[in-house]
């Protein structure tokens, strides 16, 4: 655990989260990231629920190219897979110049496990250096990868629960 790096706290009572996605994001997309959500819900403390309502929701999910106004640009398919902003920011992208995928397929990157790392930074936490970690800063295209132990306990340490 003392390898994991926190970023910054979501309010300490701040447990029940809702998501959105931009339009037009596909079903597929969705799915994978709902996904994501539930493994991090159940293995924290944390619920999450879909809100119809983009805008108002605590966490926005969207695919994005290039300059997409969030200060920290996308570089094409050679650059980023996707950026999350930490609490209370809440705003998840996807580097649309990438191919995704739902299942693990060569040259395309696993939508579900960039979805689980990412939703860790929305969360807190930032790079960790156990490389089993979903939180360790790399994937190769193809292939799955889901929560560790550290990943588990950096949350629990970051919000200061029991182990």
């Amino acid at each position: 655990m003392a390898e994991m790096q926190f970023i910054k706290l979501l309010p300490p009572t701040k447990y029940q989260l809702t998501y959105a996605f931009s339009p037009g994001t596909n079903s597929d997309a969705k799915s994978a990231v709902a996904r994501a959500f539930s493994t991090w819900a159940s293995n924290t403390q944390f619920t999450f629920s879909e809100s119809p309502n983009h805008e108002i929701a605590d966490l926005k999910i969207g695919f994005y190219r290039g300059d997409h106004g969030d200060g920290a640009p996308f570089n094409g398919a050679n650059g980023i897979l996707a950026h999350a902003f930490a609490p209370t920011d809440g705003r998840f992208h996807y580097n649309e110049d990438h191919s995704f995928s739902v299942e693990p397929v060569a040259g395309s990157f696993h939508l579900e496990t960039v979805a689980l790392h990412e939703i860790g930074h929305l969360l807190g936490l930032a790079h960790s250096q156990v490389q089993d970690a979903i939180m360790f800063p790399g994937i190769a295209a193809g292939t799955t990868k889901g929560l560790n132990a550290d990943d588990i306990q950096g949350l629990k340490t970051l919000y200061d629960l029991e182990a």
